[in-house]
């Protein structure tokens, strides 16, 4: 690989790096090309990106980047593959996941994660990362919440409206 390619790379994985608030680093080592192929096919039927790089190619892109993922350096060792979400954090977790269970084997592995600037290093993250709720969900569940004190008070007052029109009526009825 020349050097001109290397610096495409890079800028390539920069610019990806910089733009993608969530990105995962897994270790695909031991899987064949068949099997590395499948997970990237079922990668981009859930809308995500991954390629397999070099370890220094990606610590000289993430050092480009305005942020600091120096606490991604222990990640940075074997074979490295990197996938890319835009939006939901959770996603690559749980593409993980199911490709576990699809060929059940223990691979690819989580060797680091960066969810918004926070680095979750090591395999013991995947089932929190995968549980993790999207910006949207949480929305909902603002909203919802926001939501159900104006719902009672309105169930509460349609209820009320049904018992005082019963004891008006009733009271009507005595008079007579």
């Amino acid at each position: 690989m020349t050097r001109q390619e290397k610096a495409t790379i890079i800028d390539e994985l920069r610019y990806k790096l910089g733009n993608n608030n969530h990105f995962y680093l897994t270790d695909a080592s031991g899987l064949t090309v068949a099997e590395i192929n499948a997970f990237r096919k079922l990668c981009f039927e859930k809308g995500l990106e991954y390629k397999v790089y070099k370890n220094t190619l990606i610590k000289k892109a993430l050092d480009a980047v305005d942020s600091d993922f120096s606490d991604l350096d222990p990640a940075l060792k074997g074979h490295s593959g990197v996938i890319f979400v835009e939006e939901t954090a959770n996603l690559p977790a749980k593409t993980i996941r199911d490709y576990r269970k699809k060929q059940g084997g223990e691979k690819p592995l989580l060797k680091a994660a960066s969810i918004e600037n926070d680095i979750f290093l090591g395999e013991e993250h995947l089932k929190t990362l995968s549980e993790l709720k999207s910006k949207n969900e949480l929305l909902g569940e603002v909203i919802g919440l926001l939501q159900s004190p104006a719902k009672n008070v309105i169930s509460a007052l349609q209820s009320g409206k049904n018992n005082i029109g019963g004891l008006i009526k009733a009271l009507a009825e005595r008079e007579n």
